[in-house]
């Protein structure tokens, strides 16, 4: 049958009956559809019955005949009758091969050819008529999930695929309609899924009959029209539309940003319900001929896979900032989770473009996130904040950058493949710093180990430069101690743990210790200073009225200035208080406790012994803060009521 249009096809038949004549002849294409089919031994009666036995139920079944035989369908009407049909019109076949090797001008070749025309004319209606009435039953969705179809291993060598669909075919008609559950595979099926199972062997029987006769690109012009518009429907139901880079760049990021949690949830849905359900379908109905298949699923799905793969590029390529990066990766993932699945489903050679755009997607997105990274890093480095944090605390930059780590290192496993390939700027010295600290099991980690020290130490070198604007020596060495021991925390708390291991938490941990030490020495040296360097020494009354008086006046001073400082976190806090309670106690206790009796005399001896140490352990309660007590008068009151929290 020539080609004709969707309408022409299936409703309408201006087609004029072949003359009996003998001197007809079929035309080249005619000849071919019969050539092609295999050859078969047949006989002079047998050939004759084949035509008289065909025409019966052929042209019961003539959409010609009347109105009613427009309008129904042979599949629905009587399944038993449907198989005896497709049987006859395959048995036609073989009769007119047949007659075209014996004698291709016959009068029987004629008139099995007008009945192969009729036929096929009923079954490219019952085709176009499955595929419409079962529109709900073949929905992608209802194909996929069944238990009862299961996807097809596409094979890569080009050979046939079949469902498990395939099952079905040697039960009755009957089983298959109406009754009690059917067991299949050793799974029982519902009736839904019986009645998807029996709309799908009747267009696989149609199918193979078609191609079986030579009518197999009708049979496929029919399909590709009738289910390209079930993916059409489906990409545009699940909100996934045609963008520009323009448009893309001209829309708010709280628009674009449910775009992509759109499109995250979509391309689930599209890659394992709709191409996948659509894949199956082909694959099944057209098992008999490859090219068939791949050529109606490249048709029907390519727009809309191509359409879904081309917005993540689009914004890979949009001008967002670094704060737009985990829907970056969260992009990437979305394709980067399903790609077996798309090269699976996609596996055809007409339909590689999609998974050239897939991984271009994947490609650029990833040039993006590498140039996110660069961006941040450079934000870091140009951070212009010169007023140092309030009393020495931790930095807003600090409290930025860690946040912004610890929410990226949710995403390590994809940033390794990632970054694995491009070290950050100024990376090569640090990465072999690290390198070698890496034992073998962490190994698959370096990259992303390395990109994450890298971060954190140009941050550092940043803290460094901030703490010079600090007037205090001690202050900034306090601030260091502060923003290092909130890194290393928030790092102990995190899966930054897991990335930048045990030895790179211990080092920073040596460092913030050094920084403690360097404080407490700048901090607390003068107050220390006044106090004779050896214990055991004797001075003079006088010397020790001098040494009480340098050391009220140096503690005082001290306890002043620091009590306006800050160390957020408590545990430091108390480590850092105990630390300055054991080494005044040490040195100023002994001291007190020795010329405290030789001063007991004194007639002001109140006003010349200010301290107890008990009072000093009291002050240093209260320090760290961001306030002091500022009435020292009341100290030695509040000696009685509290522990010092050293012993001498």
């Amino acid at each position: 049958m020539p080609s004709k249009g969707m309408g022409s096809i299936l409703f309408t038949s201006n087609k004029s009956v072949c003359p009996s004549s003998p001197s007809f002849s079929l035309n080249s294409q005619q000849q071919k559809r019969i050539t092609t089919s295999p050859v078969y031994s047949y006989s002079q009666s047998m050939m004759n019955e084949t035509i008289v036995t065909s025409a019966e139920i052929i042209n019961k079944w003539n959409p010609d005949t009347s109105t009613y035989m427009k309008v129904t369908s042979l599949f629905y009407e009587n399944r038993e009758e449907a198989k005896d049909f497709l049987k006859s019109v395959k048995d036609l076949q073989r009769a007119m091969k047949y007659l075209v090797a014996k004698n291709p001008n016959s009068e029987k070749l004629v008139e099995a050819h007008n009945l192969m025309e009729i036929a096929m004319k009923r079954l490219e209606k019952e085709f176009y008529m499955n595929l419409s009435m079962n529109h709900d039953r073949l929905d992608p969705e209802s194909i996929s999930s069944r238990s009862s179809v299961s996807h097809p291993s596409h094979a890569s060598d080009g050979s046939k695929s079949r469902s498990s669909l395939s099952d079905y075919e040697d039960y009755s008609e009957d089983e298959i309609q109406v009754g009690d559950e059917l067991q299949v595979g050793g799974d029982s099926i519902s009736e839904v899924e019986r009645a998807l199972a029996g709309a799908m062997l009747d267009l696989k029987s149609i199918a193979d009959c078609m191609f079986f006769s030579g009518y197999g690109k009708e049979c496929v012009s029919i399909y590709k029209v009738t289910r390209k518009s079930v993916i059409d429907e489906g990409i545009y139901r699940l909100g996934v539309e045609q963008l520009s880079a323009r448009k893309i760049n001209k829309m708010d990021w709280e628009i674009l940003d449910l775009k992509i949690k759109n499109w995250l949830k979509a391309v689930i849905t599209a890659v394992k319900t709709l191409f996948a359900g659509e894949r199956i379908l082909c694959d099944y109905v057209f098992s008999s001929s490859d090219s068939m298949r791949e050529s109606c699923f490249s048709e029907i799905s390519k727009n809309g896979a191509m359409t879904l793969f081309q917005f993540p590029e689009l914004i890979a390529k949009s001008k967002k900032k670094s704060e737009k990066i985990f829907r970056t990766l969260d992009l990437y993932i979305g394709i980067a989770d399903l790609w077996q699945d798309i090269e699976t489903i996609l596996s055809f050679e007409s339909t590689n473009i999609v998974i050239t755009q897939a991984l271009s997607s994947l490609q650029s997105l990833g040039e993006a996130v590498r140039a996110m990274l660069y961006d941040f890093e450079a934000m870091i480095q140009k951070n212009s904040l010169k007023s140092p944090a309030q009393g020495g605390g931790v930095h807003s930059l600090t409290r930025y950058v860690l946040k912004y780590l610890i929410i990226l290192s949710n995403y390590s496993g994809v940033l390794s493949d990632i970054t694995a390939e491009w070290p950050m700027t100024g990376q090569s010295s640090l990465h072999e710093s690290y390198r070698a600290n890496l034992t073998s099991e962490d190994s698959d980690m370096q990259p992303i180990t390395t990109t994450f020290a890298w971060l954190i130490l140009i941050l550092l070198c940043k803290l460094d430069g901030k703490a010079e604007h600090y007037k205090e020596a001690p202050l900034s060495y306090l601030f260091l101690a502060n923003n290092l021991n909130y890194i290393i925390r928030k790092v102990q708390t995190s899966n930054l743990q897991f990335i930048l291991g045990e030895e790179w938490i211990s080092k920073h941990e040596a460092k913030v210790k050094h920084y403690i030490a360097k404080y407490e020495h700048l901090g607390w040296s003068k107050v220390l200073s006044v106090l004779p360097e050896d214990s055991n020494s004797e001075i003079s009354i006088l010397e020790a009225k001098n040494c009480f008086k340098r050391f009220n006046s140096a503690f005082q001073a001290a306890f002043r200035t620091q009590s306006q400082w800050v160390i957020a976190d408590s545990k430091l806090r108390n480590e850092i208080k105990m630390s300055i309670c054991r080494k005044l106690g040490e040195a100023y206790g002994k001291f007190y406790e020795k010329y405290r009796v030789v001063l007991q005399e004194e007639k002001n001896l109140s006003s010349l012994i200010t301290f107890t140490p008990n009072d000093i352990g009291d002050y240093l309660l209260g320090i760290f803060l961001g306030s002091w007590i500022s009435d020292t008068s009341t100290s030695s009151s509040r000696s009685s009521k509290h522990s010092s929290g050293w012993s001498l």
